[in-house]
């Protein structure tokens, strides 16, 4: 098991958070160093991150969670997520293909759709159908909610 910091996020990380969310292939907008939330192994380099996103109307997204490919199973992603719970207020939001939606309800989020959805992810949703048309993919983009 690698043995990490868990902290909030320097400005001389801001690269290594950026680099590991392209890694990853996750959503690269509105990566903030600020927001973020690290894990850091013991040679300093950032192996693990996430942010919570404000929108209008006082909406939260819990975002850019990734963690580095070596260190998946390890519980880092779930150390990142209670902590970013713990420090933020609820209603909270995400967006995550349907096959980890599993993960996040152990978290207690549940799937929303139509009416539910705040204007901003109906948006990002509309979108991604449309992507999806050329895509040709199985994989449903999801907004989960958390109470």
């Amino acid at each position: 098991m690698t043995r990490y910091e868990l902290r909030s996020a320097l400005q001389s990380e801001a690269n290594q958070i950026k680099d590991l969310i392209n890694s990853v292939g996750i959503n690269p907008t509105g990566l903030d160093w600020k927001r973020f939330i690290v894990a850091v192994g013991e040679n300093g380099q950032v192996i693990a991150c996430g942010q919570v996103k404000p929108h209008s109307g006082n909406i939260r997204e819990l975002a850019s969670i990734a963690v580095h490919p070596e260190h998946r199973g390890e519980g880092i992603a779930r150390a990142v997520i209670e902590l970013l719970l713990r420090e933020n207020q609820f209603p909270m939001y995400l967006m995550c293909m349907s096959h980890n939606m599993p993960i996040y309800e152990k978290f207690g989020f549940q799937a929303i759709t139509g009416h539910q959805l705040p204007r901003y992810f109906l948006r990002v949703k509309k979108l991604f159908i449309i992507a999806n048309m050329f895509r040709k993919s199985d994989e449903e983009l999801l907004v989960m909610k958390l109470e």
